[in-house]
């Protein structure tokens, strides 16, 4: 068993946060409003730009974000570009040969690299084939933790020793210590690399979450434990209230983001999915309330091949559990751990 000190931030405690007010919400939504994996407001004009061939707003966006070290943003955008350019590339291709030093087109360039190599029946071939591009990319901005995310993710996919992914780790970190998208990708290599061993991956995103600011999307790295265990086949039991406590911190988060909007949809879909299983019905109903009209294809498709058609199942059990009724939708499409209390 490896040490789980040995990817123990040099974490940096926050000040007090003052709780922000949730927007006001509209709904039931009817299921012909539900949105799947839209874009937020600033994305959107990115992503029709890029469909009429335009890297334009694209470019600006990803500047924008750099700029203003969002990195958690920067993040989110650079893999919904990629994940564009997987169908519709010349705009990247545009962008790249007009500008092939640019930083943020260096970063999508290498995500859609990896998101490609990932496809590949010889994977961690053909990831290490392009080794040099997520290296190219963090060499455009010294501050940019995203490069390092994928380098991450990267790691993963290639099998990389656990040496050589706890230095990936610690310069992910010196650039940004609570750092979303880097504590996921920890995390799934953890999962792997300690396969079965959940209590070490609750450890590593307790202590995380512990350290990290309210209102740091990391407060919900606990709950991305509790999915890995609760859709996982192996491994010895966790208790209940374990599971309980991840899904409180990730509904204490859930006020400080707003309300009814594409930015924090997937991690409130994520703890839908874990309420859901734990069936904790109200509270799970009162997160749809707030999650507004969006769906996303993660949980969902990690368990169904029609994830908004599942969202929309999950909708009606919830609103069957917190009326006190049984629901007649089958529990699950695929399998994964299943014991009393799951859904």
């Amino acid at each position: 068993m490896v040490d789980t000190m040995a990817l123990q931030l040099p974490f940096i405690r926050p000040g007090r946060m003052t709780r922000t007010s949730p927007h006001p919400v509209r709904g039931p939504y009817a299921d012909d409003e539900v949105l799947l994996d839209a874009p937020d407001a600033r994305l959107s004009p990115a992503l029709v730009a890029a469909a009429r061939g335009d890297h334009g707003p694209a470019a600006g966006l990803l500047h924008a974000t750099r700029a203003a070290a969002e990195w958690e943003r920067r993040d989110r955008y650079v893999t919904r570009l990629a994940a564009f350019a997987r169908s519709r590339p010349e705009w990247l291709d545009a962008w790249l040969a007009t500008a092939p030093k640019d930083p943020d087109a260096l970063l999508v360039g290498a995500q859609l690299a990896v998101d490609r190599a990932w496809q590949s029946p010889a994977r961690a071939e053909v990831l290490r084939e392009v080794s040099p591009l997520i290296t190219t990319a963090a060499r455009g901005d010294q501050r940019d933790p995203v490069p390092w995310r994928l380098a991450l993710d990267h790691a993963l996919g290639a099998q990389a020793g656990h040496k050589y992914f706890e230095e990936l780790w610690a310069a992910a970190v010196r650039r940004a210590p609570h750092h979303y998208g880097c504590h996921v990708a920890a995390l799934r290599y953890l999962a792997t690399y300690w396969h079965g061993s959940h209590h070490e991956c609750f450890d590593f995103a307790d202590r995380a979450a512990q350290d990290a600011p309210a209102d740091a999307l990391v407060q919900a790295l606990p709950l991305w434990a509790a999915f890995g265990y609760l859709t996982d086949g192996c491994g010895p039991e966790i208790p209940r209230e374990r599971l309980d406590t991840a899904a409180d911190r990730a509904i204490a988060l859930s006020p400080r983001l707003p309300a009814a909007d594409p930015w924090p949809a997937r991690m409130r879909n994520l703890l839908i999915f874990v309420l859901v299983r734990l069936e904790r019905w109200a509270d799970a109903r009162e997160q749809l309330r707030v999650n507004g009209p969006y769906a996303t294809s993660f949980p969902w498709d990690q368990v169904s091949d029609d994830p908004l058609g599942h969202f929309l199942r999950i909708r009606d059990d919830i609103r069957a559990g917190a009326a006190g009724r049984p629901s007649g939708h089958p529990r699950s499409e695929r399998g994964g751990r299943v014991r009393s209390g799951d859904h």
